[in-house]
């Protein structure tokens, strides 16, 4: 009997998700995975109001919250990958020095727009921001993508000078140079992690699917995918 497996996620691990579950439906033809991927903040929501899901894959701070609300099972969490933050700028536009913590601080300040995300990542730049002094003075040049809006996709357009996202969510879009990741001293880990919905009713099936997304034979799809095993 064939076995469908519902799940939704944010749209830093679209891809990655996409080409594990790819290799999961390989090593198990009966076996069916289908993958919805939303603005964050918007997945939270939507299992929080109750919509059925067999698994939901998050930033881990939003895995422990819908856990602690009794939404996923804590105790089937995995966590899958380690996410970087890295930093764009349009196709061709000249390159700001990002190698050191006050070159990068340097190339913030002379960005006349700047664009991050709602969700983990750009929660801590805005606290990075706020440790600097600098906050109040870039405030107004901030550009926030909708929910599900690639910061990159900004990026390419020109309405963002200068981006920071989840380099697995750049890395592959078209219109956009990438400066690399963030300096050592204040680069951003997201750990993006897994947990079977409450109201899953086939919990056997998405136990042996959360352990796949932990097992050696995933390491080279995440590594593929700008992220490294958590």
């Amino acid at each position: 009997m064939s076995v469908r497996i519902t799940l939704i996620s944010s749209m830093a691990t679209k891809k990655l998700l996409a080409e594990l579950t790819a290799r999961y439906t390989e090593l198990h033809p009966d076996h069916e995975v289908v993958v919805e991927s939303v603005g964050g903040v918007d997945a939270a929501k939507r299992v929080q109001a109750g919509e059925v899901f067999d698994v939901v894959a998050l930033a881990a701070d939003a895995i422990e919250k819908l856990a602690a609300g009794g939404h996923v099972v804590g105790a089937s969490r995995i966590d899958m990958v380690r996410s970087p933050v890295a930093v764009a700028i349009k196709a061709g536009a000249p390159r700001p020095d990002i190698a050191t913590e006050e070159a990068l601080k340097q190339a913030v300040l002379a960005a006349p727009t700047l664009g991050y995300s709602t969700g983990p990542s750009g929660v801590q730049l805005a606290r990075l921001f706020e440790r600097w002094g600098i906050a109040d003075v870039v405030q107004s040049r901030i550009v926030t993508p909708p929910p599900g809006v690639p910061v990159g996709s900004l990026v390419a357009s020109g309405d963002v000078a200068l981006g920071f996202q989840q380099l697995s969510e750049l890395m592959s879009l078209p219109g956009i140079d990438l400066l690399g990741g963030l300096p050592e001293a204040v680069q951003i880990v997201t750990t993006f992690s897994a947990a079977q919905a409450t109201a899953s009713p086939q919990a056997q099936a998405v136990q042996a699917f959360l352990q796949f997304l932990v097992s050696p034979d995933t390491a080279a799809i995440k590594q593929r995918n700008g992220m490294s095993p958590a």
